[in-house]
C-alpha cells in the first residue's frame, strides 16, 4: 500500500475513482428530494408548517443508518455496505412516488427516512476512500470523494425540470417525475459499487495487515484523546454550519430579499463547502490534521463574526455564509482523517459510523434549536451563540495538540 506509484497504488486509485462515481450518482439521486421534499410534504399534509419535516426525516434517516451500515462494513466489507445503502435510498425514492399517489403523509415521511440513507452512504464513502491510503495521502483522497458531492449536488436539482416533463408524460403525480431519475441513478450506483469495488478496500486493507501504511512511512499510533477531539471537531463544526445556514434564508427574507437572492447565496455556501475540498485535503496532509482543524475553526469564527456584525446587510451575510462553508470543509476533512488514523484498524468502521451518527444528530439538533434561538436573540445573536461552540473546539484542539507534543517529547 502506497501513497503513490507503488504496487498497491492501482487499487487505491481505482477505489477512489469508483467512490467518486458513486458520489456523483448519489448526489443526482438526492437532488430531487432536496429540491422538492418540503413542497411534497406541504402538498400531502396540506399544512405548510409541516414542510420542514422533510429535511428532519432526511437527516434522521442518515443518522439512523450510520451505525448499521458501519456494522455491515465490519462484517462484509465496504462494497455491500455502500451498495445496500444506495439501494435502500432508491427504494425510498420509489416509495415517495407511491406516497404522493396515495396522499399518505406517514408513508411519505417513511420514504424520506429511506432516502436519507443515501446521505449516510455518502459520508461512509469518504471514509472508504482512506482504506487503502497512506498517511501522506489520506486526507487528500478523502477530500476528492467529498468534492465529488459537488457534481451530484449541481446536477440533481437541474434534473427537476426534465423529470417533471417525463413524469407528466407517463401520468405520475405532480412533482414526482424527478424521482424517476433518483431511482435510476441509485440503481446504477448499486451496480457501480458492486462491480467496481474489487478488491473491497476494507477487506484488502485487513488482508495486508497494515493500517494503510506507505512504504517507508509510519502510521500514527492510535490515540483515544486525538480520536475524541476529532469526533468533537466534526460534530461541532457540522452543528455550527447547519444552525446558521438553516436560518439564513429566514434572515434574508426578513430584509426583503427575493427568493433568487436567497438561492444564489445558498449556492455560494455550497460551493464553499465542497469546491475547495481537495485543497484542504492537501493542506491536511502537509500541515497535519489538528492545525487544519484549528484553521477551519478560525474561518468559522470569522464567518460568525461577520454574520453577526453585518446581520442586516445582504452582502455581509453572503460573505459570512461562504466562509462558513469553507471553515466547515477544512474542519470536517481534517477531522475525518484524524478519526481514521487515531483509531485501531479493526475498530475503524464502527468508530466512523458513530462519528457520522453524532454528526447527523448534531446537525439535526442544531437545525431544530436554531429557530428558537433566532426568535429570542435574532440572527446576530445566533451567530454569537455558535461562536461559543467554536471556542470549545479550539480550546480542545490546543489541549490535544500540546498533549501530543508532550508525549512525543518523552
Amino acid at each position: 500500500m502506497t501513497d503513490g506509484g507503488g504496487p498497491g497504488d492501482g487499487a487505491r486509485v481505482r477505489t477512489i475513482s469508483v467512490l467518486v462515481a458513486g458520489q456523483v450518482l448519489g448526489g443526482v439521486s438526492a437532488g430531487a428530494t432536496i429540491s422538492l421534499g418540503a413542497l411534497l410534504a406541504a402538498d400531502v399534509t396540506g399544512d405548510e408548517a409541516l414542510s420542514g419535516l422533510a429535511s428532519t426525516f432526511l437527516t434522521l434517516g442518515a443518522a439512523l443508518a450510520a451505525v448499521p451500515l458501519a456494522r455491515v462494513a465490519v462484517r462484509l466489507g465496504r462494497r455491500p455496505a455502500l451498495a445496500s445503502g444506495v439501494f435502500v435510498s432508491a427504494c425510498g425514492a420509489a416509495a415517495t412516488i407511491a406516497a404522493v399517489a396515495a396522499s399518505s403523509a406517514p408513508l411519505l415521511f417513511v420514504a424520506f427516512l429511506l432516502v436519507g440513507v443515501g446521505s449516510a452512504v455518502g459520508l461512509q464513502a469518504r471514509f472508504a476512500a482512506t482504506d487503502l491510503s497512506g498517511p501522506r495521502s489520506r486526507a487528500r483522497d478523502l477530500a476528492v470523494v467529498v468534492w465529488a458531492t459537488t457534481i451530484g449536488a449541481v446536477l440533481g436539482p437541474n434534473l427537476v425540470g426534465p423529470g417533471a416533463v417525463l413524469g407528466a408524460a407517463i401520468g405520475l403525480p405532480e412533482r414526482t417525475g424527478p424521482f424517476l431519475f433518483s431511482i435510476a441513478s441509485g440503481l446504477l450506483a448499486v451496480v457501480v459499487y458492486l462491480v467496481g469495488l474489487r478488491p473491497d478496500p476494507l477487506i484488502e486493507n485487513r488482508r495486508r495487515g497494515a493500517a494503510s501504511a506507505s512504504a517507508g512511512a509510519r502510521e500514527e499510533r492510535p490515540s483515544a484523546g486525538r480520536r475524541r477531539f476529532a469526533i468533537l471537531a466534526v460534530t461541532a463544526s457540522h452543528a455550527v454550519m447547519v444552525a446558521v445556514m438553516a436560518m439564513t434564508p429566514v434572515q434574508l427574507h426578513h430584509h426583503g430579499n427575493a427568493d433568487a437572492v436567497v438561492g444564489f447565496t445558498l449556492s455560494l455556501h455550497i460551493a464553499g463547502m465542497y469546491a475547495l475540498s481537495p485543497v484542504f485535503g492537501w493542506l491536511a496532509d502537509r500541515w497535519g490534521r489538528i492545525p487544519l482543524v484549528l484553521t477551519g475553526e478560525a474561518v468559522l469564527a470569522a464567518a460568525l463574526v461577520i454574520a453577526s456584525v453585518g446581520a442586516g446587510d445582504t452582502t455581509a451575510v453572503s460573505v459570512g455564509l461562504v466562509l462558513l462553508g469553507l471553515g466547515w470543509s477544512a474542519a470536517t476533512i481534517a477531522g475525518s482523517a484524524l478519526v481514521t488514523e487515531s483509531t485501531p484498524l479493526d475498530a475503524r468502521p464502527r468508530v466512523q459510523g458513530r462519528t457520522d451518527l453524532l454528526m447527523n444528530l448534531g446537525g439535526a439538533a442544531a437545525g431544530a434549536l436554531a429557530g428558537v434561538v433566532l426568535s429570542i436573540i435574532g440572527y446576530g445573536g445566533l451567530a454569537l451563540a455558535a461562536l461559543a461552540i467554536v471556542t470549545v473546539v479550539v480550546v480542545a484542539g490546543v489541549v490535544t495538540g500540546r498533549s501530543r507534543s508532550a508525549a512525543l517529547a518523552r
